[in-house]
């Protein structure tokens, strides 16, 4: 038996003028809510259930961070794991080269050095705003342009990209810095 577009596309009537239990109009729900085991669930407790997964994009801390508000060293310590990711997370198998993604996404023409570019574009702005000073921010920028610059290059500019390794250059002039400057 197949149904005739019309009841698809149009809800059915009942005999009393009005629509049928199956409507999706939005307004609420009639019934119990059934769980995937048969159990009913009261509304309620989906309401406290669901406390735990509510995000604060920065509505109450004024800054719009995601990742919620991290303390310095943890800033530092996740701009050391990206770079460590980016330039030294694999080694090249029977041998002591170590290499990152950087060198990985690099491979992709043209659109892979702009994306790693980007990325070490960021790890030089998180220093910036971890308060390193212009003259090491500019350092830091001269080291993600000879690495994009050189990137370009296919193959040449992978190698020199696994070589140089900028961003773990950049992490470490950052922490150097840091160590330089009295605790507060």
């Amino acid at each position: 038996m197949t149904m005739p577009d019309d009841d698809i596309l149009v809800p059915r009537r009942s005999r009393s003028g009005t629509q049928s239990r199956a409507d999706f109009s939005g307004r609420a729900a009639r019934g119990p809510i059934i769980d995937q085991d048969g159990q009913e669930i009261r509304p309620e407790s989906l309401e406290q259930g669901f406390q735990e997964f509510r995000f604060d994009f920065g509505q109450g801390s004024g800054n719009g961070n995601p990742f919620g508000n991290l303390t310095r060293e943890q800033r530092i310590a996740r701009l050391e794991a990206l770079a460590k990711l980016l330039d030294v997370a694999f080694i090249l198998p029977g041998t002591k080269i170590r290499y990152g993604i950087d060198g990985l996404i690099g491979l992709i023409p043209i659109v892979g050095d702009i994306i790693t570019t980007a990325i070490s574009l960021w790890l030089v702005r998180e220093a910036r705003a971890l308060g390193a000073p212009w003259y090491l921010t500019a350092r830091m920028l001269g080291n993600v342009a000879v690495d994009g610059v050189v990137g370009i290059v296919p193959f040449v500019g992978d190698a020199f990209d696994v070589m140089f390794r900028a961003n773990m250059r950049n992490v470490r002039l950052l922490r150097r810095w840091l160590d330089k400057q009295p605790r507060i």
